[in-house]
Order: C-alpha cells, then structure tokens, then sequence
C-alpha cells in the first residue's frame, strides 16, 4: 500500500511514524526542500502545477493531503486521469470556499451562525443593520490562524477588503459574532465504505486566532456530545468526506453549539490523539484513504492536554532545549515539527495524561514553557 500525501508540513510528518507501523509507504510532495516531511518527500514541487502533481501521482494507491490549498482544476484532473483522492474535490471544496460551505451546512441542517455573501458594500451595510451594527467578514479562501478574519463595525473598517474584492482578491462573507462561551472541535474518520469514528468533543483555546491548547475531553460536555456526534456523522456523510474532517465549533452562551470552520484532514485539535488515544487521527486518517477498517478512538487515560508551542526558543532549535525539558517532565510527550523558530509560528507541541485536568494541564504547561523565547 502506497499513500501520496501532497504537502510537506508537520500533519503529514506525523502520519509517518503511522504508516510506518502499519507497513504503508508514504510519499510525500514537499512545496521546497527540507520542510517538515522532509523524511518521507520523494519529489519537491509547486501543488498548483497539475504536471508535476499527475507525475507526483503515478505510482501511489492513493492521494491525501497535508492541507486543503490544492486548486480545484488540479484536483479535477488528477480525478480524470483515474487516481483515488481522498477526500476529492467535491468534498474539499467546502473546506476551500467557506460560502460554499456556509451554503451547504445549511443544506445539510447544521446549526451555525447567521451570514450573508457579500459582493458589495450594500451587503454588508445591510448585514450590520440586521445585526446590531457589528459583524465578522472573513475572505472566503486563504484564511487561517486568525488571517483572513475581521470584526467590523461600519463600512470604513472593511473598506480595503471590499476593494480588493472588487479588484478581483477574495470573496467575502460575513457572519453574526456569536455570543460564545468556549470554542470546541468534534474530529471525525470516514471511510468511502460509510464507517465513520468520531473520537470526544475536545476544547480549544485560542489567543490571537491561534490554538495554543486542547484539553480532551472537553470538560462538562456529557450533555453536547451526543448533539455534536450527530453533526460530525451527518456532514461526514452528507460532504462524502474520506479522511479525517475536524468541526470547528461555538458552544454559545445559552448552550447551543455552532459549526464555525471545516478541515479535510488531520487537524491541530487532534494532535493529542497521538498520545492519548488508541487510534491517533493520524493512523485513523491512513486506514480511512485506503478504506481500511477504522480503529477504535477510546482514551488511553481520562484527560490529555495537549500545548503548542508557538514561536520557538529566540535562539538555537527546539533540541537545545530537551535535556532541560525531558529531565524535569519524563511523563509528558515532546513532539518537534522539524521547523525553524518564528514568532506566531506553531513548531511543535507537547501531550500530557492522566487522571486530573488541572494537573495534567499544569504539567503540559510547564514541558512547553521549555520551548519558549
């Protein structure tokens, strides 16, 4: 069995040690040389470049992605030529067009947030006024980690992105800022076959539009998970998702919860699996693109927290900095993403378990806190 992953970052870096256990020979499309994936990339080349993805193709079973960025026109015509691709386009398009996604959660019945295409500035100026004057525009394509999103508040604080859409730059959206409590991501695995796999409703915390920690299982969420497993399933089903497809949610103040983004893949709110369930999202992710039976998502302890590390040390690499952090932390997990030091940046992060959330939160804490500046 041979797997394609297109993209060289650190999701792809770890589905190696998966497929290594399972006897699967992953290759990889690096973007350029030495990046994350370095250890698995057999060819380095531009994704957008349908000749050199086709190339990239011929010989592998089948073709994922390390993430969503691959034009549809390439997508379509590695389908035409007869490849599996997992997740297909049909599928990624809602990840890569969050109107188009928008449209079809509402097709599906997915509770989310209230929004509006906007083409013009009438568009929004209407939305404000139905929404007691503020709203979030996001552009429709490119944005993550925060990019590409923007409260505003009048038509001045959107007024450089509404002319780059006219010009021809991203679409635009935009939605009612929701009223939340907490945010929460619901990871599901779906094989073409049907069987889907959903692991616990996990906690997000976010600063500055980044996922700085995940604690797992979200805590009280006895009541939403069954609500938030029926979402995961029906648009794993409704979307034909292959692969790993992460829900970014709200859960609101009066309780409810709202899908906020999509992901087609291994997803940074699932990096605890890795160390804190029987089947990681990465391993899970291999087994769904080769419609291989999935395996089960229990925990392997009652809490994992799981902490980014974002930025890096200001000088030398995260190595210089493991016989501090492994001598006093033994019990807590390091896992580095082979990336240079740069603020905002994510280069790793580090898992603990165990039986009490504030502990093993605080051990976490601490073990990545080696890491920083």
């Amino acid at each position: 069995m041979i797997v394609g992953v297109v993209g060289g970052g650190q999701l792809a870096r770890m589905m190696i040690p998966a497929a290594v256990a399972l006897g699967i020979e992953l290759r990889v499309l690096a973007e350029s040389e030495g990046m994350s994936a370095s250890l698995a990339a057999t060819a380095v080349g531009d994704y957008r470049d349908a000749s050199v993805v086709l190339a990239f193709a011929e010989g592998v079973d089948v073709i994922t992605f390390d993430h969503e960025h691959v034009p549809q026109e390439v997508l379509r015509q590695l389908v035409d030529a007869g490849h599996a691709v997992h997740p297909g386009p049909d599928a990624l398009r809602f990840a890569q067009d969050k109107r188009e996604m928008r449209r079809r959660m509402a097709e599906l019945g997915a509770p989310q947030p209230d929004w509006a295409p906007v083409d013009a500035a009438e568009d929004l100026e209407r939305f404000l006024a139905d929404h007691g004057g503020v709203g979030v525009l996001k552009t429709a394509t490119g944005g993550y980690d925060g990019k590409g999103v923007r409260v505003v508040r009048s038509l001045d604080d959107a007024a450089d992105w509404l002319e780059g859409a006219a010009a021809g730059g991203p679409r635009l959206l935009v939605e009612e800022l929701v009223p939340f409590r907490r945010e929460l991501a619901q990871l599901v695995a779906r094989r073409p076959s049907g069987e889907a796999m959903v692991w616990p409703l996990v906690q997000t915390v976010q600063q500055d539009g980044i996922c700085v920690e995940v604690l797992a299982p979200a805590p009280d969420a006895f009541r939403i998970q069954p609500v938030v497993d029926d979402i995961a399933r029906r648009v794993a089903s409704g979307l034909g998702i292959t692969g790993v497809l992460a829900i970014e949610m709200f859960e609101t103040s009066d309780g409810r919860v709202l899908v906020n983004e999509l992901a087609m893949r291994p997803h940074n709110s699932g990096h605890w699996t890795i160390d804190g369930s029987i089947t990681s999202q990465f391993e899970q992710h291999l087994r769904a693109v080769l419609d291989l039976p999935l395996g089960s998502t229990a925990l392997l302890a009652p809490v994992s927290v799981m902490v980014n590390v974002i930025g890096g040390p200001a000088s030398g690499a995260m190595a210089d900095r493991y016989a501090s952090a492994l001598a006093a932390h033994p019990d807590v997990k390091v896992h580095s993403y082979a990336k240079a030091a740069r603020p905002g940046r994510k280069v790793g992060h580090v898992t603990a378990v165990g039986d009490d959330l504030d502990e093993v939160a605080y051990r976490a804490r601490a073990a990545a806190a080696h890491f920083d500046a």
